[in-house]
């Protein structure tokens, strides 16, 4: 897991102009809306995608642990304009905080009817009950 904070590469007196990703190739880009908090997406794990969330909207807590689970489970906050990228074989669950929006970026097969094809379910390593609504 990699998480960071998008800054601008560039400013001037119009704005300023932030780059999400640099020399990185996209193979498939999705909005994900959330109507509000206590809401969990995930706890799966990709095999051969790499994904990119960046927060548009909002915040939410981002769960991870190693597919073969030789780490504990961890967890960072991720707010309006920063990105957390998920290696493959990470296992990783959204704690919705709030109403959000965020954009993944995907490497990989990782869209349209590919969507489930590189998913893989486990037990949660996030459940309701660690879930503040």
């Amino acid at each position: 897991m990699i998480h960071q904070k998008i800054t601008p590469a560039t400013s001037d007196d119009r704005g300023t102009i932030s780059d999400i990703l640099y020399k990185t190739e996209i193979h498939h880009a999705a909005v994900i809306e959330s109507k509000c908090g206590g809401v969990i997406r995930g706890n799966h794990y990709h095999k051969a995608t790499t994904q990119h969330i960046f927060v548009t909207k909002g915040s939410l807590r981002y769960w991870y642990q190693p597919s073969d689970k030789t780490e504990p489970v961890k967890s960072v906050l991720v707010s309006e304009y920063e990105l957390v990228s998920t290696p493959p074989f990470e296992i990783h669950a959204l704690e919705i905080l709030e109403p959000n929006q965020f954009v993944v970026f995907s490497h990989g097969i990782r869209g349209g009817q590919d969507y489930e094809s590189d998913t893989f379910r486990v037990p949660p390593i996030l459940t309701p009950d660690m879930v503040k609504a």
